[in-house]
């Protein structure tokens, strides 16, 4: 049989074209998709996003107010070089420290932060005042320095390490006493604990408290640190902004730091009520 030439049927059977083939015989490949099953909890709790895992409700005024009612409020604090202390300084230290642990009346978290370093502003910096330099053998050695920093950002990652000590305040005192016996925490911070309300209310007096409070204890923690020799100050609102962008996104933020909106002096147009004069829409 030629390529074309139709098959000659068996005796006894009639000769159907293959094009007329009844549907069931045809050898069909199945383009059908099948039915998507709907997501379970598990699959839902899996996808959940970093913004709904955060259990803060608002920041303002210096203050961090947390989904279940409770606050905060963060201290920052530069490192001293205990290495290169005397003998009689690292006593004096240590001595001031463990007073100034013995003075806290209110529960607190020291949080050391270990950040990778954009030394990219830096080298646009040394490259513009190479460039504004006439001198040769500086601009030599600043080509060399600049080769050098790049090269080194590029094998090995330039950390920086910020120290920071968070205040709580929570106005039912019995609260107070039971975070000390919570359990899950980790649980909780990845979104699979009790999810806290989407609103939070608070009435003025007990916000006016805990703003006086968390005033009282930023200071008393300002005061004893500064006795230990460490400078200290307290985060303001723009300030745990990008705090808490930095920890929730850290690669993003390299990219992508977060602006103060303070300062964006955007220009809009807002629509009016009513016909416009003339009688035009």
């Amino acid at each position: 049989m030629y390529p074309g030439q139709n098959p000659t049927p068996p005796q006894g059977q009639e000769y159907i074209p293959p094009n007329q083939y009844p549907a069931a015989t045809m050898p069909v490949a199945s383009t059908t998709t099948p039915a998507s099953e709907p997501e379970s909890k598990e699959t839902k709790a899996a996808r959940a996003t970093a913004q709904n895992s955060l259990l803060i409700s608002e920041i303002r005024d210096s203050v961090v107010i947390m989904k279940d009612g409770s606050f905060r409020s963060v201290v920052t604090c530069q490192s001293i070089n205990f290495d290169l202390m005397s003998e009689v300084e690292r006593g004096g230290v240590e001595y001031s420290y463990q007073q100034f642990l013995n003075s806290l009346t209110f529960p607190t978290q020291i949080l050391i932060r270990s950040q990778r370093v954009d030394i990219g502003p830096y080298i646009e910096k040394l490259s513009k005042i190479r460039t504004e330099n006439d001198n040769m053998l500086l601009g030599v050695l600043m080509d060399d320095y600049i080769g050098f920093i790049t090269a080194l950002a590029e094998d090995a990652n330039i950390m920086d390490k910020s120290f920071f000590i968070c205040l709580p305040y929570f106005s039912d005192p019995s609260f107070e006493k039971g975070i000390q016996k919570t359990k899950n925490v980790f649980k909780e911070l990845a979104g699979g604990g009790k999810k806290g309300p989407e609103v939070t209310k608070i009435d003025r007096a007990t916000y006016d408290k805990a703003t006086d409070e968390l005033n009282r204890r930023s200071e008393h923690v300002i005061s004893g640190l500064a006795a230990v020799g460490i400078r200290a100050t307290r985060l303001n609102t723009q300030q745990l902004n990008t705090l808490y962008y930095n920890f929730n996104n850290p690669d993003t933020a390299l990219r992508e730091p977060l602006v103060d909106f303070n300062k964006l002096a955007t220009l809009y147009v807002k629509k009016a009520e009513g016909p416009a004069p003339g009688g035009n829409i």
